[in-house]
């Protein structure tokens, strides 16, 4: 999975997480502050991107602090989802893509079928210009 989502050393992750906040417009009524994807979900994006990421890069990607960030990698960790390989001072971790994602009306799909979703996504606007 490494490099999945990267294009000339910036991920796409990265460039539609700075794309989606640079383009928020402030509605008549209150935001909800609602996302598709959970902070799990983001994290697991980041890694998959890259495996050598730092946790300050990735609570800045997501928009959580770097306690929160250590928090939800230690929870993939634990589980299984995430292998973490310490390699001098920094850490490179492996997502574990044939594990099965953990709603039950996801019965049957991989975390592999989730980051082939998204990464094509984020490059589907690349391919139309």
């Amino acid at each position: 999975m490494a490099g999945l989502l990267a294009v000339d050393g910036i991920s796409m992750y990265h460039l539609f997480m700075n794309f989606r906040s640079s383009n928020q417009h402030p509605t008549s009524g209150s935001r909800t502050g609602w996302d598709f994807l959970t902070n799990h979900a983001h994290v697991l994006i980041c890694v998959a991107d890259d495996p050598g990421i730092r946790l300050r890069d990735i609570a800045a990607a997501v928009g959580i602090t770097e306690r929160a960030a250590h928090r939800i990698l230690s929870e993939l960790v634990e589980e299984g989802y995430v292998l973490r390989e310490r390699q001098g001072r920094r850490n490179r971790y492996q997502v574990k893509a044939d594990l099965p994602l953990r709603h039950p009306l996801v019965n049957g799909r991989e975390v592999g079928d989730l980051l082939k979703v998204l990464s094509g996504a984020a490059r589907e606007p690349s391919q139309s210009t």
